[in-house]
C-alpha cells in the first residue's frame, strides 16, 4: 500500500503553492483530490473537483459489487443483456482480456464469488480507470497540480503547460509501506506526474486471486508499479504478485513505460 501523496519540498528561492483537499467516500474507500498551484479555491477548480467526484461515483454505479441496481450485478443476474448496459461495462469486458493477454494469464476479470462459482468481475481494473477518468477535468486546470487518492492507490498529473521538472515544477512525495511493518515507509517516490499502485496482503489478507493456481494468494509482501496511468498499474501490481517468471518477462516485454518494485 502506498501512503498519501505529500508535497515535495520546494526551492527555498521558490513559494510554496496553495493547496486544497476535498474527499468522499466512493467505492467503499475514501477518495482525495488534492490540488496545489495558483488559486486553488477558484469556481473552475471547485467545477472541475466536483466533475472528478462525479464521474468516480458514476463509475461505482455501474461497477459496484454491492449495488443491487448496478449495471454489472443486474448482467451478472442475467436481468439484462450487454448490450443495455453502459458501454463501460463491454469497454471493461475488452481492458479485461486485453490485460489476461498481456500478462500471460495473472490477471482476470473472472473471480470467485460467494457462491464458490466465477462470475464477471473488473472490480481488479475498475478503479484505477475510475481514477484516470476521473482525472480529465482537472488536467483543463491551468497553473495547478493534483493528486487523487483512491485508497492508496495514486495519481499525480497537471495541466499540460505545466513543467514536469526543474524549479518551476510542483511534484509530491509517495512513500510505499513495508509490508511486514506497515508503520514504516520502505520507499519514497518524488513525482510531478505519473501514477502509483501497490498490490499484497499486508492490508486486507489474502484477497487477490491466482487465476493460475485458482487460490487466493496469501503470501507476505507487496509489488508496486508506476507508470503513466493508474488502470495499467494496478493492474500489473496484481498480476506481478499473484504471477510467475512468465509474468514478470511479459512485464519487461510488454509495459516499458512502467517499473515494478517487490518489497
Amino acid at each position: 500500500m502506498t501512503r498519501p501523496a505529500t508535497p515535495a519540498d520546494q526551492p527555498e528561492t521558490t513559494p510554496a503553492p496553495a493547496r486544497r483537499a476535498w474527499v468522499e467516500q466512493i467505492m467503499g474507500m475514501p477518495i482525495s483530490i488534492h490540488l496545489r498551484g495558483e488559486d486553488v479555491d477558484r469556481l473552475e477548480a471547485r467545477e472541475a473537483v466536483a466533475d472528478a467526484f462525479r464521474i468516480l461515483r458514476e463509475m461505482d454505479s455501474i461497477f459496484s459489487t454491492y449495488r443491487h441496481d448496478s449495471d454489472l450485478m443486474r448482467l451478472r443476474r442475467e436481468e439484462v443483456q450487454l448490450s443495455q448496459c453502459s458501454p463501460l461495462v463491454d469497454q471493461a469486458l475488452r481492458i479485461g482480456q486485453e490485460a489476461e493477454v498481456l500478462t500471460q494469464g495473472a490477471f482476470t476479470t473472472l473471480l470467485p464469488t460467494g457462491d464458490g462459482d466465477l462470475a464477471f468481475d473488473p472490480t481488479g481494473l475498475v478503479k484505477g480507470w475510475a481514477v484516470d477518468r476521473a482525472s480529465a477535468p482537472l488536467l483543463a486546470l491551468e497553473r495547478i497540480s493534483f493528486c487523487i487518492n483512491a485508497g492508496g492507490d495514486i495519481l499525480i498529473g497537471a495541466h499540460p503547460a505545466m513543467p514536469a521538472a526543474g524549479g518551476d515544477a510542483i511534484v509530491w512525495r509517495v512513500g510505499i509501506e513495508d509490508p511486514l511493518d506497515r508503520q514504516q515507509v520502505a520507499r519514497t517516490l518524488t513525482l510531478a506526474r505519473g501514477a502509483v499502485a501497490t498490490s499484497g496482503t499486508a492490508a486486507r489478507g489474502a484477497h487477490l486471486y491466482d487465476p493460475q493456481s485458482r487460490e487466493l494468494v496469501g503470501r507476505p509482501g507487496s509489488v508496486t508499479v508506476t507508470g503513466p496511468t493508474l488502470l495499467w498499474a494496478d493492474i500489473w501490481a496484481t498480476a506481478l504478485f499473484v504471477g510467475t517468471d512468465r509474468t514478470r518477462e511479459a512485464f519487461a516485454a510488454s509495459a516499458p513505460d512502467y517499473l515494478s518494485t517487490a518489497l
